[in-house]
């Protein structure tokens, strides 16, 4: 690869990094009059990116090196490069300044729309992203199902036709399953209600999790946000959000744990990967799988709080001192629908997915009215999950995603659970003592299977081949399903 090459792809990634690091602080600490300045400067960088991404003398270069017999890692950037480039080339340069724009804007109008718990007051700032989207999948081009266009960008190889069978079929699974549970439900303690959890023995208690699973703060950080996320700059510059609630510790643990998933894959790529196109998750479901697998296949299973309950207790004795380990464990994995998709348990969470899926490709196909949006959503919920949100902030305005304009990416979710399963099936098999390394509070041995096995394997491969070679199998829901039968069958006695 000649060394022209290479600089380029170096330069791209420099300019990824510090888009991530603006939108990253964006959501951290920007002051309150900053937003227009940083949509100018958001909308410059990418604009910056797209131009040299879509340079015809890069075109040239990837060509002649595709022509080269090259082999192994080489080869790989090449192929990736080419694949994001040949999409890019067909979008104009004030496409992406527009979208970058609208996405900062939005993200204003998405926020005052929560304070005041109106859809009305964000409508008009979707529209405009919803535009831009369409605009932009017919410039990717497609084969009449503008959908596809979008979710090539966050799932490559993942089409409408393929990904509809597999939500519906998991949503049909789910609906009965999440019945029997709710009907045999067991008496959970109210751990939480009425009782305080000071901010900063939350915040220590986060941090102790995130050097016990081996993610680096010496090359990341962990910060506050309202909607916890991942973002950064560089394997060696991954920034981690959570989000804090004086009434419950389980936000901030389960979302440090969550964020920690994906922040051990973007530290986990090969040195040899840094600043080139492999030093990336080949999808944003494999992504997925590693936060889901550690919030709730490790996260919420009682040999991993065998360990940490004690010092959970010790942190907050006078709300947990007469808590005993049964009663929290099934309080961390009690099965009930509720409003909220990142609060929700592992059984109903793919129903909150299913939904946004199902809403996001009526948008998409520009079949369902904007203005009828929360009322479309409400009629899911209900019909899904058995419960109506009160009002657009518990509903339809809960989520950043649309604010970004992140059209194809709630899928991913749902097949990161898929994964998960899969992958961590595949673990225990590697690791037979892995529920005692749980128990004694040694996370670094799942921690390194992993680094090994899909982190340091970077964009090498596309995702679905990845876990082929790991796991023996490519994304099925069996895994899962009987992941789900078998723990929640047994915490509420019921035959799944």
């Amino acid at each position: 690869m000649d060394t022209w090459l290479l600089s380029r792809m170096q330069e791209l990634r420099d300019l990824q990094g510090l888009i991530g690091l603006a939108t990253w602080d964006q959501e951290t600490y920007l002051p309150a009059k900053a937003g227009p300045a940083r949509a100018h400067q958001l909308s410059t960088l990418q604009g910056l990116h797209h131009e040299r991404l879509v340079d015809p003398r890069l075109g040239e270069a990837l060509a002649r090196a595709a022509s080269q017999d090259l082999t192994g890692d080489a080869r790989a950037m090449v192929r990736v490069l080419s694949r994001e480039r040949e999409r890019e080339v067909r979008v104009p340069s004030d496409l992406v300044k527009a979208l970058a724009e609208a996405q900062s804007k939005a993200l204003h109008a998405w926020r005052e729309a929560r304070k005041e718990r109106r859809f009305a007051l964000f409508q008009p700032a979707l529209q405009r992203l919803l535009e831009l989207r369409r605009e932009q999948a017919d410039a990717y081009g497609h084969g009449g199902e503008r959908y596809d266009a979008l979710l090539e960008g966050h799932e490559p190889g993942m089409r409408v036709e393929r990904l509809t069978p597999v939500l519906s079929a998991l949503r049909e699974h789910l609906i009965p399953m999440v019945g029997k549970l709710v009907g045999a439900r067991r008496p959970v303690a109210r751990l939480f209600d009425g009782r305080r959890y000071d901010k900063d023995a939350q915040w220590a208690f986060t941090l102790r999790l995130l050097q016990d699973i081996g993610f680096d703060l010496e090359a990341g950080r962990q910060d506050v946000s309202i909607h916890p996320f991942t973002g950064g700059t560089h394997p060696l510059d991954v920034r981690l959000t959570t989000h804090v609630d004086e009434t419950s510790p389980l936000s901030a643990i389960f979302s440090t744990i969550h964020e920690a998933g994906h922040g051990l894959y973007e530290q986990g790529f090969s040195p040899a990967h840094y600043r080139t196109p492999l030093a990336s998750a080949p999808s944003m479901g494999l992504h997925e799988s590693q936060s889901r697998l550690w919030e709730n296949i490790v996260g919420r299973s009682r040999p991993f709080w065998e360990h940490y309950f004690p010092a959970l207790r010790a942190a907050f004795p006078e709300a947990l001192a007469a808590v005993d380990l049964d009663d929290f464990h099934l309080a961390v994995n009690e099965v009930s629908p509720s409003l909220i998709r990142i609060e929700s348990d592992e059984v109903t969470y793919n129903l909150h997915i299913a939904l946004r899926y199902e809403l996001e490709l009526l948008l998409v196909r520009d079949e369902l009215p904007l203005a009828d949006l929360p009322a479309a959503w409400n009629a899911r919920m209900e019909k899904y999950l058995g419960v109506t949100p009160p009002d657009d902030t518990r509903g339809v305005l809960q989520d950043i995603h649309w604010a970004w304009g992140e059209l194809g990416y709630f899928p991913t979710y749902s097949l990161g659970n898929l994964y998960a399963a899969s992958l961590y099936r595949a673990a225990e098999r590697a690791l037979p003592d892995l529920a005692g390394h749980l128990r004694r509070g040694e996370l670094l041995p799942l921690r390194d299977w992993l680094r090994t096995h899909i982190h340091s394997q970077g964009f090498r491969l596309p995702a679905e081949e990845l876990v082929r070679g790991v796991t023996g199998h490519g994304l099925t829901d069996t895994d899962f399903l009987a992941y789900l039968k078998s723990k929640y069958g047994a915490l509420y006695g019921v035959s799944l």
